[in-house]
């Protein structure tokens, strides 16, 4: 098997490499077990630092979503990451692709999000077995794992916002039968077409982050200017830290 090469960010250490080469690499995780699947940008990993050590393990993987994990890749290790795996794009893609993942739960966003989602996963060919918004279906919580269960998915797509559906998934996967389960961020809220995503050119310019912020000002100001500064203090700390390991 292909040596996979990781880059290690705040005491994460994040894949590097082809989408392809992901798909390849989780298909051979989800032949041993469970596992969990989450995209490190800015936010999840500031918010995350001090909990660096439960995304450890051989059933989680951590690709890298983002132009400031780039930027920071470059200044830690002298290069970029070789694609930007973001769950956006890559989320759809591995469903595709995978050999393990045919049946898809969904579950977060607002009422009515979730299913329109599914519509457009099924017209990619996705099968969704089922769905679950982020709101009222979440009260009942013990009531939700069980559904989840009786529907027997491959994979349950998580959209809660990080870092919370990161700390959903690690809590609750032993309850959940499914193959795959993934934090997905704003994925269902962009195939519902609930938010619009940036023209394909945008994206191209790595300038996703800035439509976005136009879109939605109030609440994505703080994160893309006070934290997003932070964000970089903490990895020059880090990086002068007596744990620094670049890769």
């Amino acid at each position: 098997m292909t040596h996979l090469h990781y880059k290690r960010i705040l005491g994460f250490d994040i894949f590097d490499g082809e989408k392809e080469q992901l798909v390849a690499h989780l298909d051979q995780q989800l032949t041993h077990g469970q596992v969990c699947l989450f995209y490190a940008n800015s936010n999840l990993l500031q918010h995350c630092y001090r909990e660096a050590a439960h995304y450890q393990g051989p059933g989680i993987v951590i690709a890298n979503d983002g132009i400031a994990l780039d930027a920071v890749a470059v200044a830690l290790t002298g290069s970029r990451f070789t694609a930007n795996l973001n769950g956006t794009d890559f989320t759809p893609y591995l469903l595709q692709h995978s050999q393990h993942c045919r049946r898809t739960f969904l579950l977060g966003g607002r009422p009515g999000v979730a299913e329109a989602a599914a519509r457009r996963f099924g017209e990619l060919g996705i099968e969704i077995v089922g769905h679950a918004d982020g709101f009222g279906a979440m009260q009942d919580l013990p009531a939700l794992l069980a559904r989840i269960n009786a529907l027997r998915p491959d994979a349950i797509l998580v959209a809660l916002g990080n870092p919370a559906q990161e700390r959903w998934i690690l809590q609750h996967a032993s309850q959940l039968q499914a193959r795959l389960l993934v934090g997905v961020g704003a994925l269902l809220d962009f195939m519902s077409g609930n938010v619009k995503r940036a023209p394909a050119w945008v994206q191209r310019l790595h300038m996703e982050w800035c439509y976005r912020l136009c879109g939605e000002p109030k609440r994505l100001l703080r994160r893309y200017t006070v934290e997003m500064a932070w964000f970089f203090v903490l990895c020059l700390r880090w990086r002068f830290s007596a744990g620094y390991r670049a890769e």
